[in-house]
C-alpha cells in the first residue's frame, strides 16, 4: 500500500481528466445559467391563476327569513359553504400535463435562482409529479400542486431585478 500526502490527493481531484474537461465544466456552468435567466413562461401563471380562483357552482336561492333577520339586526343563521364546481377531465388533463412540465423546467432552474437549495419545495413537485389523482380529486390535486409551483417561485424571486 502506497502513502498519498493530502496536498498530492488534492491535486489530483482538482485536475481535470482532459483538456476539454474544463471547457465541458464551463459549458454546463453556463448552460445552466442561461436556462436560469429564460425566466417562467407567461401561460404558466395564467394557468396558476386558473386552477387557484374559485370555481362557483350552483348559487344557493335567498331565503325569506334572511331579510327579516337583517332588518331586525338580528344575525342570519350560518349558511354552507357554496358548492364548487367540478373540473371537467379534459381541462384537468391539460393543466396537470402543463404543471409536470413546468416541473421539470423548476427543477433545472430554481437551484440556480434562490441562495439555498430548496430541498422540500423540490421533493413536493417531484412526489405532485408522480401522483395519479382520482377524477374526483382533481382540483384538489391541482390545488395543491399549484400551491407547491407557486411557493417555489416565490422563493425564486421576481424576475424583474
Amino acid at each position: 500500500m502506497v502513502a498519498v500526502s493530502e496536498a498530492t490527493a488534492t491535486r489530483a481531484i482538482r485536475r481535470p481528466v482532459t483538456e476539454n474537461d474544463a471547457g465541458k465544466r464551463r459549458l454546463v456552468h453556463i448552460l445552466s445559467r442561461s436556462l436560469a435567466d429564460e425566466g417562467i413562461p407567461d401561460d404558466l401563471i395564467a394557468t396558476l391563476d386558473e386552477t387557484l380562483r374559485d370555481r362557483p357552482g350552483v348559487a344557493a336561492p335567498a331565503r325569506k327569513m334572511d331579510g327579516f333577520l337583517a332588518r331586525l339586526g338580528l344575525p342570519a343563521p350560518r349558511q354552507r359553504p357554496p358548492e364548487v364546481a367540478p373540473m371537467a377531465p379534459e381541462d384537468a388533463a391539460r393543466i396537470s400535463d402543463q404543471f409536470r412540465r413546468a416541473t421539470r423546467l423548476l427543477l433545472q432552474v430554481a437551484p440556480h435562482r434562490v441562495s439555498f437549495y430548496p430541498a422540500e419545495e423540490l421533493r413536493l413537485l417531484i412526489a405532485l409529479r408522480n401522483e395519479r389523482p382520482d377524477p374526483g380529486e382533481a382540483l384538489s390535486y391541482l390545488r395543491r400542486y399549484a400551491l407547491a409551483i407557486v411557493a417555489l417561485l416565490d422563493l425564486m424571486g421576481d424576475d424583474e431585478e
